[in-house]
């Protein structure tokens, strides 16, 4: 045995950029003329162009909005503008400037517009006008309008419901938009999920596997949904890359989008919305770097053709590799995905085909306790992996979803996915046996295969009934899944955090299922049929939604050897859902709700006196009160919440199982997104929870801490654009984040936990005209401070957080 050593590569690399990042925008706002502010509110500016050249003008409204206008070469020489006066909104001012000048405006972004000749040999050239209105905005799966900022969309999809306008719903809802995780270069789900105060991630029991902690119960990768569809998301890990949203609903959702599949997201579930086509034209080349050396590419492609741009093609490919900055460890991806969609007058389709392959060779493990002390983590760029260890994850999946307005106000719609999985691994994650960091590992091989299907089909119909206007909405959802494994036990080698130490692979102890295919070891149907109905009142003053959705677990297990059936798990159950929304101002939309989570219910065990008795699904109970303000510009909602979920136990003394445990979390949470100035965007806010553990059997642990919960977490994610700098000058963005997480306890006894933790980031972006092409460069430095912490006891293991990590990246808009 020898003691493992790896020396980082490049640690200056990360320091020096942060200190660029902290200085470089310093030096230009010390050069940079400071111009007279304009009044701006409510989207809108005060213009006071005078008639002058169009170049002049064109400069003058770069200053007023902050909105970069680039031009084709001799476009603009000569020509003069009427000039523009009043407060008008950025659209409506440039296209007063161009009025007459045989030229139009074409946004490319919120940020970038340019100006184009389009007069025709013999055509009479009108005013530029800009439509606004598409077939995109129409329909009821309509993808809801980014909110001020572009950070975080004004709605998502909540299942059974459809799209819905977070004013509008009695829930917690979240959306953050493509434009968020490209700008803080977020290449996982849970990389863009760092930004809300709710949730926090881990890697999964023994590999990599990206889990969620919401409102203090976790959520597993197999139990996310993509456009509404469970068992279709990759199992581990999903790319950020592929998605248009990430949709974060807060709470219990058993009727909204029926059981998960395996049981978890009592605290809230995760939607992902794929890229699809906009009405713009795109073409856009990225190139990243992340430390140590980690390059990659990626290619963003989107048109619309026919009438109306009814036909739409999108196609997104991306490709990372190299080493991060822990120490040996290395990650790749390939990604492509491919996205076709139809926008008629009544029926709307979409094709979503995706493949994604990931590995991780020689990466950081979760670390296991059997002591009485928990060791203090280990430098921040510590690796205490085995180099043989590695995942290879290779995920295929598409869907297809269509919807067709039967009559103007009822629609029908349909959806259907399939998913392959394949994984193969040598795992060794460390069991640390005293305080000082000392333990054992031991090798686990894996190879998995996974067979997933998924459809829903349902009605949706609106009608008034005197003053009260009807949503219906009817439907049933099938999954279907199918687990094939199998596993190799290594012998175990002494380790330690501090001093890895390397040995060669592990002989095999133990095996089963690891030659030719692994044998199917288990099998899932999940169907449901649901109903609701939302009445409103008053304008849409004073909405209630009412529903029930009644669900069948069928789960079967399989001996790998035989291939014989081991167990079977048949139950059902009824779970409902009421909810109140009552606006008494415009601004203003309070809250109430009762819904429920569904998960599998436990099979006693052979310790018990009534081993082997099967029980009935868990039902989770969510009561929630809250109010949401919405500003135009700025939001910010406020939610009280009591989740309880049952837990069974065995009874000391008769040793009777029983499902009578329970795990009650209350809470508060405060959320604030928007643009409550031009150029400030904001998202925070903060949670805060009692995770209290009932009815356990055991006096040491009744009314203790739930395991992997913290009591409070806060978030705050800050941009701001540069205001000083003159409109010839590129636009630059200053960003910030930090987050902070409280303690959490690593057993269930409450004598074991990890201390809270912050982390800080900071980073810049600039946008520049290359030749009349909109360039962004952006900058970033995570865990500025390079702080060594425990990030999560989630499942009573511990996940390290990430070293300080410099990321690069520059995007071309062709």
């Amino acid at each position: 045995m020898t003691e493992f050593s790896t020396k980082r590569r490049a640690p200056w690399l990360g320091r020096l950029l942060a200190t660029t990042v902290l200085i470089v925008p310093g030096l230009i706002l010390s050069s940079a003329p400071a111009p007279a502010q304009q009044a701006q509110q409510a989207g809108t500016v005060t213009f006071a162009i005078a008639p002058q050249s169009l170049d002049g003008a064109l400069a003058a409204f770069s200053a007023a909005t902050r909105i970069q206008v680039l031009t084709p070469g001799e476009a603009t020489r000569g020509v003069s503008s009427p000039g523009a006066s009043g407060r008008l909104s950025a659209r409506d001012g440039l296209n007063r400037l161009l009025s007459g000048t045989g030229l139009v405006a074409r946004f490319l972004n919120d940020e970038t517009v340019t100006v184009e000749r389009v007069a025709a040999q013999g055509a009479v050239q009108l005013d530029p006008v800009q439509v606004e209105a598409n077939r995109a905005a129409t329909g009821p799966s309509a993808l809801p309008q980014a909110y001020a900022g572009g950070q975080v969309a004004r709605g998502g999809r909540l299942g059974a419901l459809g799209n819905r306008d977070v004013m509008d719903v009695p829930f917690s809802v979240t959306a953050y938009t493509a434009e968020t995780v490209r700008n803080q270069q977020a290449e996982t789900v849970g990389e863009a999920l760092a930004n809300d105060p709710a949730v926090r991630s881990s890697f999964g029991y023994g590999n990599f596997a990206e889990t969620f902690v919401i409102r203090g119960f976790p959520l597993y990768g197999e139990d996310i949904a993509v456009d509404g569809l469970y068992g279709i998301a990759p199992r581990q890990v999903s790319a950020a890359d592929m998605y248009e949203r990430v949709e974060l609903m807060k709470g219990a959702n058993a009727f909204l989008n029926g059981a998960a599949p395996t049981g978890t997201g009592i605290g809230g579930g995760i939607n992902l919305v794929p890229k699809r086509a906009d009405d713009e034209p795109l073409t856009r080349l990225t190139a990243t770097y992340a430390m140590d050396s980690r390059f990659g590419g990626a290619a963003d492609i989107g048109r619309r053709f026919g009438e109306g741009g009814m036909f739409g093609v999108c196609a997104n490919l991306v490709a990372r590799d190299g080493e991060t900055a822990v120490d040996g460890e290395k990650r790749s991806l390939l990604l492509g995905t491919l996205a076709l969609d139809y926008r008629g007058e009544r029926a709307r389709v979409t094709l979503d085909l995706a493949s994604q392959r990931q590995r991780v060779e020689n990466g950081r493990p979760v670390v296991h306790l059997n002591s009485n002390a928990v060791p203090s983590a280990p430098s921040a760029s510590k690796n205490y992996a085995q180099p043989w260890t590695y995942s290879d994850m290779r995920d295929t999946f598409g869907q297809i979803r269509a919807e067709y307005d039967i009559l103007p106000n009822v629609t029908i719609h349909g959806a259907l996915g399939l998913r392959h999985t394949r994984e193969d691994g040598d795992y060794a994650s460390p069991t640390v046996t005293n305080g000082n960091g000392a333990g054992t590992s031991s090798r686990l091989t894996v190879p998995r295969q996974d067979y997933a299907s998924s459809g829903q089909i349902g009605l949706r119909a609106e009608q008034s009934t005197g003053p009260v206007l009807h949503r219906f909405d009817v439907g049933a959802s099938l999954m279907r899944t199918a687990n094939h494994n199998g596993f190799e036990f290594g012998a175990s080698a002494p380790t330690n955090l501090n001093t890895p130490i390397i040995v060669a692979r592990p002989r095999t102890t133990s095996s089963a299922g690891v030659t030719g295919e692994p044998p199917k070891v288990s099998e899932a149907d999940l169907k449901s049929f649901y109903a609701s109905d939302t009445l409103s009142i008053l304008d849409d003053r004073v909405s209630l939604t009412a529903g029930l959705r009644q669900q069948n677990l069928h789960v079967k297990g399989y001996n790998r050897a035989s291939g014989l059936r081991t167990t079977n798990y048949d139950e059902s159950a009824l779970t409902p859902v009421v909810g109140l929304v009552v606006k008494p101002l415009k601004e203003l939309s309070l809250y109430a709700n009762r819904i429920e989570g569904l998960a599998q219910g436990p099979t006693a065990p052979t310790t018990s006196v009534n081993s082997g008795e099967i029980f009935e699904p868990y039902k989770s109970v969510q009561y929630e009160v809250g109010g949401k303000l919405d500003f135009g510009r700025f939001s910010a909602s406020l939610a009280l919440f009591q989740t309880s979920q049952p837990s069974g136990v065995t009874d000391p003394v008769t040793r009777l199982y029983s499902v009578s445990g329970k795990q009650k979390n209350r809470g508060v949470e405060l959320m604030l997104y928007g643009e409550p100035v031009d150029g400030l965007r904001l998202i925070g806010g903060a949670t805060v929870i009692d995770p209290e553990l009932t009815n356990t059997g055991n006096a040491a642990t009744e009314g203790n801490d739930a395991v992997g919960a913290p009591r409070h977490q806060f978030n705050a994610n800050v941009e701001w654009d540069l205001p000083f700098l003159p409109a010839a000058l590129p636009k630059v963005t200053l960003t910030g984040r930090m987050i902070h997480t409280g303690a959490q306890y690593v057993n269930v006894a409450n004598t074991l936990k990890i201390p809270s933790w912050t982390r800080f980031d900071l980073g810049a972006r600039m946008t520049a005209d290359v030749q009349n092409r909109p360039v962004t460069f952006r900058a970033a430095v995570e865990n500025v401070a390079d702080k060594a912490y425990w990030a999560s006891a989630n499942g009573g293991y511990l996940t390290q957080g990430n070293p300080l990590t410099a990321k690069l990246s520059m995007s071309v808009d062709f």
